[in-house]
């Protein structure tokens, strides 16, 4: 009996309908744009903050960002369950505080920044000199220094720009040697030298700005007066300025995290961009507390945010795999694998990713091919792919930071399960169908993967997934249509073309 296809379409008009519904009301409501970059552009930074306390009063202090050159400070909020929490000014920190807390705790601090070429860094005065009691010979070493600065410097800047540069030489000098080995922060020395000739000078710790990070640490840098300017100057590079991608998380010479009466502390960050307007910036901050118990993948922490930003892709690779299988047929090694090495490949960039996979594939089917001559069980011969595999890995990312090829350490990205599962199936498939098989399902599966990565690195695609979660209903239905479709795949036509042309021709002569 053939059965009715009425509720069937019925379930796909719904699910458009929903996901058309809820990206029209995030875009009128929100007044989130559709296209990224339609509108401004706001950094959410996210502060984890860490530590075990033992029973006892805590109070915990975090450096707290400030408006500056480019960024506007818009919001800030914090998720602390249970302790009293103080915004102070000066120096700008918060403040958390709580009378009894013992095992595992975790504190957040968030501060949403508008980018904002209008906004500029108010003037932050020279800090008072903190002079160093060198003892000896490291006296005698920092004045060697210091004279030989002197000589090749005209006023403040040149002189912190030559120090940088004596610090950051690679033929390092044996006063610079002696140094390192009293003071082995090359950022916390050159201020210490700094001050010691009078100039002043501050440790500042700036944090590097990318979409979707998860556990990021913050970076030194020194600010150097000269009168009223101030000057910043990268420690490792002794290059001048804050690089573009950067923002200042700690302007002031201040410990970025003092925890009392807890073990074990430490602070991360995460950091996503969005795309809103200024109104919705200024609506999210009115709403804050609101936010925070919301139903919405938007009032998770960042971290979280992050995490999703990704998960929230895989919808689109998968609708990549079944556009290619269904309507192409093109043919691939596991249904939905190549989707996970596109997801490997945003870790990695794609040319290093594909050169580290085709290395790991290969060099992994020809140790199968000697396991397969042991009779192995399947568990076991598994088993002993998965360690080759994490072998090869090891032994290629060795290999390539030996020879300075740094890019080759992200082969470590690579989910090793998939790698080695992608391995035990292509040896297989070679001893059941032959190398020609291999290379057809291993070149659909690459060819796949690579249209998915192509796909979920679209500015345009991850703006509208995360952003919109309407559209995870759309895709869903597009996907269940496909999975409706009976007819001839793209390939099969090619295919068949003779045997049509010869029916064509026959049915002429008639």
């Amino acid at each position: 009996m053939k059965r009715s296809k009425l509720p069937f379409y019925l379930l796909i008009t719904g699910l458009i309908t929903i996901g058309l519904v809820l990206s029209i009301f995030r875009h009128l409501e929100y007044q989130v744009p559709w296209m990224p970059g339609e509108k401004s552009t706001i950094w959410s930074i996210e502060a984890r903050v860490e530590f075990d306390a033992i029973g006892e009063a805590v109070k915990v202090n975090l450096s707290r960002p400030q408006s500056q050159n480019g960024f506007t400070l818009i919001n800030e909020s914090t998720a602390s369950p249970g302790y009293g929490v103080a915004f102070i000014d000066q120096p700008p920190k918060s403040e958390w505080s709580i009378r009894q807390a013992i095992n595992e705790q975790t504190l957040f601090y968030r501060a949403d920044f508008l980018v904002d070429n209008s906004q500029a860094t108010a003037n932050i005065p020279a800090p008072k000199l903190n002079l160093i009691n060198w003892e000896e010979p490291f006296k005698t070493a920092a004045n060697q220094i210091l004279s030989q600065v002197r000589q090749q410097s005209a006023d403040e800047f040149s002189f912190a720009q030559q120090l940088f540069k004596i610090l950051t030489q690679q033929e390092q000098d044996q006063n610079i040697a002696l140094l390192e080995n009293k003071q082995s922060n090359l950022a916390r020395l050159a201020v210490d030298l700094l001050n010691q000739a009078a100039i002043p000078a501050q440790l500042i710790y700036g944090l590097k700005l990318e979409d979707g990070r998860r556990r990021q640490d913050l970076v030194p840098f020194v600010r150097v007066w000269q009168n009223e300017e101030t000057e910043i100057f990268q420690p490792m590079t002794g290059l001048r300025g804050l690089p573009e991608e950067y923002i200042l998380w700690q302007q002031l010479q201040s410990p970025v995290l003092e925890v009392v009466g807890a073990n074990h502390s430490g602070v991360s960050f995460s950091i996503i961009k969005k795309q809103e307007s200024i109104a919705a910036a200024v609506q999210a901050k009115q709403d804050t507390e609101q936010n925070l118990v919301s139903f919405s993948i938007h009032s998770l922490p960042i971290e979280e945010q992050a995490l999703f930003k990704t998960i929230l892709l895989l919808p689109v690779g998968a609708l990549v795999v079944c556009l290619l299988r269904i309507l192409v047929g093109l043919r691939t090694s596991g249904t939905f694998m190549p989707v996970l090495i596109a997801v490997a490949f945003i870790q990695t960039s794609l040319i290093t990713g594909l050169v580290g996979f085709l290395l790991v594939v290969l060099t992994g089917l020809m140790l199968r091919s000697y396991l397969s001559h042991l009779n192995l069980l399947l568990v076991a011969r598994i088993s002993a792919v998965i360690i080759s595999v994490i072998a090869i890995i090891a032994v290629f990312s060795v290999l390539s930071y030996k020879v300075g090829l740094t890019e080759g350490l992200k082969v470590t990205f690579f989910p090793m399960i998939i790698l080695s599962w992608t391995v035990e199936r292509m040896s297989i498939l070679w001893e059941e169908e032959g190398a020609k098989e291999v290379l057809i399902q291993g070149g659909g599966s690459l060819l796949t993967a690579l249209i998915a990565y192509l796909a979920m690195t679209s500015d345009v695609l991850r703006h509208l997934t995360f952003n919109f979660l309407g559209m995870q209903f759309i895709i869903l239905a597009a996907i269940l249509l496909l999975g409706n479709y009976t007819g001839y795949r793209l390939l099969e036509l090619y295919r068949f073309k003779p045997m049509l042309s010869h029916q064509a021709d026959q049915d002429s002569n008639k």
